[in-house]
């Protein structure tokens, strides 16, 4: 893959986001590797560094943190352990051990979890665990970094002595001070501390009669500072077991760091490692920052980002409390080179710079903030012409400059090529300067790059809307306000509003009409063409945007007049319900009002008792089936015919079963049974049962207990015990 300039980093303000992402880094070592951080070359490469940010990304929303990488700088270390007979201090040791301890942090944490961060993990596959450096070190030093008393056995004999000269020396100085206090020979604040010994503070008129050894006085004089004769020999000492102990430290460092030393390259592999883990960090923190994705990565030569915003923009605007907007572009093979026309503050260089800027971090190893659906493929090379590049120091023009950038253009152009162009053509004679720049268009569409270039030439425009793979496009701008929307338009181009926005500026109407007429007919008709198809763009968008409006709004008026119809529905079938209970009530009364007329006309006592209770029972089979029903229809309203149906299906079954039996019943059984007075017997089909009083011509009287009634032998059956 080819190496993508400095110039086109430049022209994009590649270097802008990576100071910006350089702030995340929590090393120097990682610092300055994130300032080195450059296009990578190879699709493997790119692929692999985009698995890195984004699995670190994805550890901020797991349970799985990943462990801390951070470790101070090791440079001088390294140096010094490059230097035979060197001697490494504590501190020193402290740092260099941080490292091998971090590493087999992350070895041991990516071991587990290599389900969720499979790429991160390869790292760590070629580090072994090292175990020797750690454990050597923490059997020297403690976890403040001091040099442990049984670092050594030497070292653990002369700290026991020197303790117990300590406490001896405490107590012969305590003695001292306790004597010469009583005899008032001492100042106010009675001691005090010279070339780290504790020395009395005696006034100087009393000097003489304090035995022991003149350390010092006072600035005025009045105070003379004496180390007491009975600590001197305890003291002396100290200071030469002191001495004894500074020489076996040095013993075991230099020893320590010899051993160190054979482990000079694998301190090289973590630092580098643990450098590199903190510019994957950073990129992965700037992500979170810009709301940076990783899109869908494709082989073919297809690029299309949609809902894309420039990441500088977007961090600048939001601390600015202002919109940004983004922009949505696709390039594939059938559509490769796009003509961005239109008036100029419309975003042209804008979308030019997001599109090159966001290519390049993700071929960068870095997340870009856009939609979740866009796709995104690899350029061998990016190729940029944006901004005023006149060259000072080589006294060359704005023109000559851009065409001996053309020149390397058309040096490095293939289909593996993205150019972006801004204001192509320029700087020249209008005729000449657009037939010239016509002719390396055609020269980059022939040779299958892709492109994006913004231009106010006409016959660019045209080019474009001729060849097949190459399409018109301009950003959106409201023909009433001519303010700008910040929104790519593609398939068809753009007018400048050149005479619209002199106008709007206060120009003169005469001098923009002499100035219509001095330019050439037909690229006045062209350009009024283009400015009335944006209008109707324009104002189709607004229509579009109030029909949408208004669809809601009738769907939402829709759904709640469903609403008011089921519960109109539901109110109306309660109603029904309670009609046909009153209803039922009412014809109950009737009946019973009717009972009691026909109690008063014959005063048969037994007969309306057998009346009412007949009532009682046909009452309530009603009702049986009524609440069934009721149940039924409540539990299944889905399944009501269904159920009709097999209903209706088993009650004709029954009916032909009990036409069949009683008959053959009746046969069968009246000529056998004889009934005599006082059997237990029902009604056919009845769970009622009574015992005959008297038999009569055929009827039987069957007592119910509550009362009597006269019915048919053939409308009764026997009871068995």
């Amino acid at each position: 893959m080819g190496k993508i300039s400095t110039k086109t980093l430049q022209d994009i303000e590649f270097d802008k986001v990576i100071k910006q992402a350089s702030i995340f880094c929590t090393t120097d070592d990682g610092r300055d590797r994130m300032k080195q951080v450059v296009p990578l070359s190879g699709d493997k490469n790119i692929t692999n560094a985009l698995s890195h940010t984004n699995e670190y990304l994805s550890s901020y929303t797991t349970e799985y943190a990943i462990p801390n990488h951070g470790f101070e700088p090791i440079e001088r270390e390294l140096q010094l352990l490059g230097i035979e007979n060197s001697v490494l201090e504590k501190e020193s040791i402290r740092r260099l051990v941080t490292l091998p301890k971090s590493v087999n942090d992350h070895v041991k944490f990516f071991k587990k979890t290599i389900e969720y961060f499979p790429v991160l993990a390869e790292r760590t596959a070629p580090i072994p665990l090292n175990t020797e450096v750690p454990d050597r070190v923490d059997q020297i030093l403690d976890k403040f970094g001091e040099i442990k008393d049984d670092a050594s056995p030497v070292l653990k004999d002369l700290r026991r002595e020197m303790n117990s000269v300590r406490g001896q020396l405490n107590g012969s100085f305590g003695a001292a001070l306790s004597h010469y206090s009583k005899l008032d020979f001492l100042d106010e604040i009675r001691e005090t501390v010279v070339e780290n010994r504790r020395v009395l503070a005696v006034r100087s008129m009393h000097r003489r009669k304090v035995k022991g050894k003149i350390m010092g006085s006072s600035k005025t004089g009045s105070i003379t500072y004496i180390e007491p004769e009975r600590v001197l020999t305890l003291s002396r000492k100290l200071s030469e077991l002191e001495i004894e102990e500074h020489e076996e430290i040095q013993r075991i460092l230099k020893e320590l760091t010899n051993f160190l030393r054979y482990y000079i390259e694998d301190f090289e592999t973590y630092r580098d490692y643990l450098a590199q883990t903190d510019v994957i960090a950073a990129k992965a923190k700037y992500a979170r920052k810009i709301n940076g994705i990783l899109p869908m990565v494709v082989r073919n030569r297809e690029l299309n980002l949609v809902d894309a915003y420039h990441p500088l923009l977007l961090i600048a605007n939001r601390e600015r409390d202002e919109k940004t907007f983004p922009q949505s572009i696709q390039l594939t093979p059938e559509n490769r080179i796009i003509v961005i026309s239109g008036p100029n503050a419309g975003g042209k260089s804008i979308t030019l710079k997001t599109i090159g800027l966001l290519q390049v971090m993700t071929q960068s190893g870095m997340l870009i903030p856009v939609h979740e659906k866009s796709r995104i493929c690899f350029f061998d090379s990016i190729l940029t012409d944006i901004g005023d590049n006149q060259s000072i120091d080589n006294h060359l023009s704005t023109y000559s400059y851009r065409l001996k950038n053309m020149r390397g253009f058309l040096q490095k152009a293939d289909d593996k090529t993205l150019f972006l162009i801004d204001e192509f053509g320029t700087g020249s004679d209008p005729e000449l300067g657009g037939a010239l720049a016509e002719s390396m268009l055609e020269e980059m569409y022939a040779r299958k790059s892709y492109g994006i270039i913004t231009t106010h030439y006409t016959n660019l425009k045209m080019l474009a809307n001729e060849m097949p793979e190459m399409t018109n496009a301009n950003m959106l701008f409201d023909s009433r306000s001519l303010e700008p929307i910040y929104q790519l338009q593609l398939g068809e181009a753009g007018s400048s509003f050149t005479f619209e926005v002199a106008q709007k500026n206060g120009i003169p109407y005469s001098l923009i009409n002499k100035a219509k007429k001095k330019v050439e007919r037909g690229k006045i008709r062209f350009d009024k063409s283009i400015a009335a198809l944006q209008k109707e763009r324009s104002d189709l968008r607004r229509n579009n945007e109030s029909l949408r409006t208004k669809e809601v709004q009738a769907t939402q008026k829709a759904s709640k007049l469903d609403d008011t119809q089921d519960r109109v529905k539901q109110k109306l079938e309660d109603f029904q319900d309670l009609y046909d209970t009153y209803q039922r009530h009412i014809n109950l009364g009737k009946k019973f009002d009717q009972l009691a007329k026909d109690f008063s006309n014959n005063k048969k006592k037994r007969l309306l008792l057998d009346e009412l209770m007949k009532l009682v029972i046909t009452e309530n089979v009603k009702r049986q089936p009524v609440a069934q029903k009721k149940a039924e229809a409540k539990k299944e309203e889905g399944k009501q015919k269904q159920l009709e149906n097999e209903v209706i299906q088993k009650v004709t079954k029954i009916r032909q079963e009990r036409k069949v039996t009683p008959k053959k019943e009746i046969t069968e059984q009246k000529p056998k049974h004889v009934f005599k007075i006082d059997e237990r017997v029902r009604l056919i089909d009845s769970k009622s049962i009574g015992t005959i009083d008297s038999i009569e011509k055929g009827k039987a009287t069957v007592n119910y207990g509550m009362f009597t009634t006269i019915v048919s032998l053939e409308q009764i059956e026997p009871v068995k015990k």
